[in-house]
This record gives C-alpha cells, sequence and structure tokens, in this order.
C-alpha cells in the first residue's frame, strides 16, 4: 500500500472514532508538518515560537482540546486543516506578541509578498493579514483554502494543485483573485 493510500486508511479508522488511527497519521506526515512550520518561521529572530512548538501546538488544535477528534476525509482535507490550525497559532502568538508591547494596533499593510520564503512576521501584519482573511471567508472560502495552503503550509501552486486535485492554472488563478481580494482589504483597514 502506498503512503498516501495508508494514509486514507487511517484517515477512515480516525473519522470512525480510533483515536490512535490520528496519532500514526501525525506521526506519519510530523515531517512535513514540521517542514511546513519551519517555512513559516524562517527568519524569525528573539522568538519563542519556534518551528516544533507550532507544530505541537497545531496538533492540539488538530486532535481537539475536548473529546472530539477533528475528522478529515483525505490527506488534501488533513493538509487544510493542518494549515488553518498553524494560521490559528501564529495569529494567537502574534496577538500575545503585541499585547506585551506598547501601541499594538493595527497599522496599514501596503504589501502581499507572493510567496513567503522568509517567512511569515509575527506582529501586526499577521494580525491584518488573518482579519482580511477572515473577510475573504465570507466572500469565499475556497480563496482563503488557497491563501492557507500557500502562506501557512507553505505550499506551491503546483503541490496545492496535487493536493486538491485541480489544474495548476485554476489554483494560480484563485491566488490571484485572493491576493488581490487581500491586498484590497489590507489597503481599506484603518491605519493605526
Amino acid at each position: 500500500m502506498t503512503e498516501a493510500g495508508e494514509i486514507t486508511v487511517l484517515l477512515d479508522a480516525a473519522r470512525d472514532g480510533d483515536r490512535g488511527a490520528l496519532d500514526r497519521v501525525l506521526a506519519t506526515l510530523y515531517q512535513e508538518l514540521h517542514t511546513m512550520a519551519r517555512r513559516q518561521l524562517a527568519g524569525q529572530q528573539g522568538h519563542t515560537l519556534d518551528a516544533t512548538s507550532l507544530v505541537h501546538e497545531a496538533y492540539l488544535k488538530l486532535i481537539g482540546r475536548g473529546t472530539g477528534a477533528a475528522q478529515f476525509d483525505d490527506r488534501a482535507h488533513f493538509f487544510a486543516y493542518a494549515a488553518s490550525a498553524m494560521r490559528s497559532v501564529v495569529v494567537d502568538y502574534a496577538r500575545q506578541r503585541l499585547a506585551q508591547k506598547r501601541g499594538g494596533d493595527l497599522h496599514r499593510v501596503t504589501d502581499l509578498p507572493e510567496d513567503i520564503e522568509g517567512g511569515l512576521r509575527l506582529d501586526d501584519d499577521m494580525l491584518a493579514l488573518d482579519t482580511a482573511l477572515t473577510r475573504l471567508t465570507s466572500v469565499d472560502p475556497r480563496l482563503t483554502h488557497v491563501v492557507e495552503l500557500r502562506y501557512f503550509a507553505g505550499l506551491s501552486e503546483l503541490e496545492i494543485a496535487a493536493l486538491l486535485k485541480r489544474s495548476e492554472r485554476s489554483v494560480r488563478r484563485d491566488w490571484q483573485k485572493a491576493r488581490m481580494f487581500l491586498l484590497a482589504s489590507l489597503r481599506d483597514m484603518p491605519a493605526a
């Protein structure tokens, strides 16, 4: 059985309530999750959030803090949820850091990089991006999904296309639409 096939079987078992199956999925995909986290945090100096901490916090969100475990239909759904969980952890971390600083209000963001090769900045830009993504979700959740996979999972358009079983061209169009929406939304936010 291929790794993808094994993951699907384990996800089916997890969906049926087998907590051990979800743990095996996470163990199998841990290195990929860690790579995603390292991409996000690249270039961050002086922060207490490192890639391992990010993966562990995202894991807690993935399994849920209560009795119910998260449900995943397939590998793509798992990675989408993992990207969303990582987004949540990074945003929470940025909020905490800004709350500790004086004047942690949002300021006007005027750029949205094409990729995050240098890592995500854990500051008020992250909070502004999160607010804009929340707005985008209310308009088109599919576009938010692409942004999360691109920014928070660090996947390329080709990887996203393979994961979502869509064409690379379709993903590229979604990425461009999302980016335009987010830039407009960020520009419309009041400056601090």
